[in-house]
């Protein structure tokens, strides 16, 4: 008989292929900057800050700070490849771009410093295991949260334009989908608070696009310049 321990590492499971995809949605972003051999208008602090989130979900998944949670870290370690890959390519592809790869390389040695010293704190600083969970969950929750709201701030411009073509059916759904994998996860055998609270709220938020999407999808546009903004993406985490 399969017991609720084993129905978790199985959800747990199937999150990891969800994520894991989600991770791997924007590579045909990538595939046209290796093309044309630049970067044009994109942009890679999406990428860089998803990276700074997958470092402290790999953390908050190890045994010192969460038992039970491996899942967590093994998608989130996946998705630091995936984003020192793509971050890789903004810095061979950039071009001429003025201080570019200088402001990357600083903002990525800001995330491994901050990094660096939660995970101090956590070991030297914080005895008690609630507390260490309180302390990096909190951390990770902010991030989380952060992204999964990202493609929310596109709602406004749908609903003044009237169009639909900012806000991309399918990376909302598969959000949502992942976000609803992982609160399934999160309550199931043992409590898993933070990554309930962000994934719940995720899960919300991403309904929230998708509505947005269905009640535009086939309404008129309104005349509006054009600009399409910078790509946003979501970090597929627990």
């Amino acid at each position: 008989m399969v017991d609720a321990k084993q129905v978790r590492f199985i959800v747990g499971i199937i999150g990891n292929v969800i994520s894991f995809f989600l991770f791997f949605s924007p590579m045909p972003t990538f595939w046209r900057i290796f093309k044309n051999k630049s970067v044009e208008e994109f942009q890679p602090w999406p990428y860089v800050a998803t990276m700074m989130n997958c470092m402290l979900w790999v953390f908050y998944g190890l045994p010192v700070v969460h038992k039970d949670s491996i899942l967590v870290t093994t998608i989130n370690a996946v998705g630091m490849g995936f984003e020192a890959f793509y971050i890789s390519v903004f810095l061979i592809y950039c071009g001429g771009k003025k201080n570019f790869r200088r402001n990357i390389g600083l903002y990525l040695v800001a995330e491994v410093i901050a990094v660096a010293g939660i995970v101090l704190i956590t070991l030297f600083a914080i005895q008690n295991e609630f507390a260490k969970q309180t302390f990096v969950g909190v951390i990770c929750d902010v991030f989380n949260i952060a992204m999964y709201g990202a493609p929310s701030l596109v709602i406004k411009k749908v609903i003044r334009t009237r169009s639909v073509e900012y806000m991309p059916f399918l990376l909302s759904f598969v959000s949502f989908v992942n976000a609803g994998i992982w609160t399934a996860y999160s309550l199931i055998y043992k409590l898993d608070l933070y990554v309930l609270i962000s994934n719940g709220l995720g899960t919300a938020l991403c309904a929230s696009q998708l509505i947005v999407y269905g009640l535009y999808r086939n309404a008129t546009p309104r005349d509006e310049d054009k600009t399409k903004p910078s790509e946003i993406e979501i970090p597929a985490t627990a």
